[in-house]
């Protein structure tokens, strides 16, 4: 019986360390480190967001989804990648600062092509302009990760009429980095860059691991459509 107890602690353990790390080497190496062991241990905090996001996306998307190219930005070990394939998605870009991560992404044979990229450090290539049908960024979008600014990146890349999907922490200790990303968010609407389709508060979204929380920390998910030209 001490054997979950036990892994979890184990698990929180490690991300409380990823948060001792401040500059962006630092953050790619604590990632290169986690990759071999990342699947099994989100699974033990109940991460719910791959699943929550392709759904969403998967609820909205009208096209064809054999035929539609998705950018999964930070997309880590294809978590997301591995959901949308349920949904009858199958054309995955995968981009994300740690190669390590990106190896394991490879082996799971769901991605085209795959990128090692510093988000937030370095824009999108320009032949990314209008390519995608839909971008999904799941789990990047958080205080100590990327900056808020890359969500304009992320609409960029994005086609006309296709869709942009985001996913952040709405516990205590990313409020502010909410709060910065809900005004992104608002201010590219006003300016006339894409339209809010939904968004979805989640209360379980995964298991608190800070030290002043416990049980289940919340979280949102933002689908957006790109303005049509």
């Amino acid at each position: 019986m001490s054997a979950v107890p036990n892994a979890f602690e184990n698990v929180k353990a490690v991300i409380l360390s990823a948060h001792k790390g401040t500059t962006s080497k630092e953050k790619v190496d604590f990632y290169n480190s986690w990759a071999e062991n990342y699947d099994q241990d989100v699974a033990v905090l109940d991460y719910r967001a791959p699943r929550l996001a392709a759904n969403s996306i998967s609820s909205h998307f009208r096209g064809d989804r054999e035929a539609a190219v998705l950018l999964d930005v930070a997309c880590g070990t294809g978590l997301v990648a591995r959901q949308l394939k349920n949904h009858g998605f199958g054309h995955f870009v995968g981009i994300d600062g740690s190669e390590a991560m990106l190896e394991v992404a490879r082996e799971s044979g769901l991605y085209q092509d795959l990128k090692q990229f510093l988000l937030g450090e370095e824009p999108l290539p320009v032949q990314w302009e209008n390519a995608f049908d839909v971008v999904v960024i799941v789990g990047a979008l958080s205080v100590g990760q990327v900056p808020v600014c890359v969500v304009r990146d992320l609409c960029k890349s994005t086609k006309p009429g296709g869709y942009i999907c985001m996913t952040t922490r709405t516990n205590r200790d990313n409020l502010e980095y909410k709060a910065a990303l809900d005004s992104e968010l608002k201010q590219m609407e006003e300016e006339g860059l894409w339209t809010c389709v939904e968004v979805t508060q989640v209360k379980d979204w995964e298991k608190a691991v800070s030290e002043h929380e416990d049980g289940y920390i919340s979280g949102a998910v933002y689908l957006y459509m790109k303005q049509q030209v």
